[in-house]
């Protein structure tokens, strides 16, 4: 297992994230017994999920569907390099989209209607 990495949020929090992996294949070291600590924020390692999540949404929102939500699911991985990345899952990569409409909105219902 890797080690630990401590992020600090903008407010002054400390968030200890456990199996932190660093892709250049170097080891994470601390100081004494403590967690390593992160060169960026943790806000700041999560800014690109941030842009990606902004980015789907806008793709699922203004496109032809117009569902009433959209819910989106990313696996986050933290590296000591990249900061936050997007987690592979069981299957090649991992993102998974929820849309939904209300009864009265369903894109059939609409289908249907513009037929009329």
């Amino acid at each position: 297992m890797d080690g630990l990495m401590e992020f600090e949020t903008d407010g002054g929090a400390r968030v200890v994230v456990e199996g932190v992996d660093d892709e250049s294949g170097a080891r994470l070291v601390s100081r004494g017994d403590g967690p390593a600590r992160a060169a960026r924020t943790f806000e700041n390692a999560l800014d690109g999920v941030r842009a990606a999540a902004d980015s789907a949404l806008r793709v699922f929102r203004d496109g032809s569907l117009e569902p009433d939500t959209v819910e989106l699911e990313f696996g986050v991985k933290l590296t000591a390099e990249a900061g936050a990345v997007i987690a592979k899952g069981s299957t090649e990569g991992h993102l998974v989209v929820k849309l939904s409409w209300s009864p009265e909105r369903a894109p059939a219902d609409q289908e249907a209607a513009d037929r009329s």
